[in-house]
């Protein structure tokens, strides 16, 4: 489960290969490539796809990249944001278009929106190498350069995507929890319950004998006692 995070690997054709910068792969058909430790394509946060769907349109959104890691790999999704907070203003001129650091100021200097930006933002500057369509950029198209370090407000620092993941690694057990009950919410085709807690435990403890494979993962929520004693309203119509 942790190759999701940090794997080695990925899977190419010569297309998505030029989109990502990596020479040597020819042909359509894609194929497992062996990673460097130094590539910033390790992880779902190398990946195109995540990269594009957690980005606006026209631009990257921190606050949507940072969201998404908050929810999906830390298990700690922020609240809602409160109402009437306007949108960014759009700089059609790409040459004036301000870093989106700076672009993110207005936001973490109001009171009631700066504790989750304050975590979401710094998440999603790391990335800001990454453009809206996953490509690596070293500057932004006005000609500023790209500033991806970031700080927690526990004050941990940390650098671009390489050092991003490292830090995520070390909240792997976040992450293996909220992976288990993803997982158990898609196989029981409803939300956990307080009840659930234990079995979630036991899930990710028992595939943890397992080296947390993906295979160890899915039999053990199988054999889980929610899984096996579905209601006829739980399960899903044939």
């Amino acid at each position: 489960m942790l190759d999701l995070l940090d794997a080695d690997y990925t899977f190419l054709n010569e297309r998505l290969a030029r989109h990502y910068g990596i020479p040597g792969v020819q042909g359509e058909r894609f194929r497992r490539v062996s990673l460097p430790p130094d590539s910033v394509r390790r992880g779902l946060l190398g990946h195109g796809s995540v990269l594009t769907g957690t980005s606006r349109s026209n631009r990257t959104s921190p606050v949507i990249r940072g969201k998404w890691i908050m929810e999906n790999i830390l298990g700690a999704p922020p609240p809602p944001p409160p109402p009437n907070v306007p949108d960014l203003v759009e700089e059609r001129d790409p040459r004036k278009v301000l870093p989106m650091r700076e672009q993110m100021a207005a936001h973490r200097a109001n009171p009631v929106c700066a504790a989750c930006h304050a975590q979401m933002d710094q998440l999603g500057f790391a990335l800001e190498n990454f453009d809206a369509i996953g490509e690596w950029r070293d500057i932004y198209a006005s000609g500023l350069s790209i500033d991806a370090s970031a700080e927690f407000p526990d004050g941990t620092t940390f650098d671009g995507p390489g050092e991003l993941r490292a830090l995520l690694l070390n909240h792997s057990e976040e992450f293996l929890t909220t992976a288990t009950e993803r997982l158990l919410t898609y196989a029981l085709g409803r939300g956990l319950e307080p009840t659930d807690a234990a079995v979630v435990r036991r899930i990710k403890r028992e595939a943890a004998a397992d080296d947390h494979r993906f295979e160890a993962l899915v039999q053990r929520v199988v054999a889980s006692v929610p899984f096996q004693w579905r209601t006829a309203a739980e399960r899903p119509a044939n």
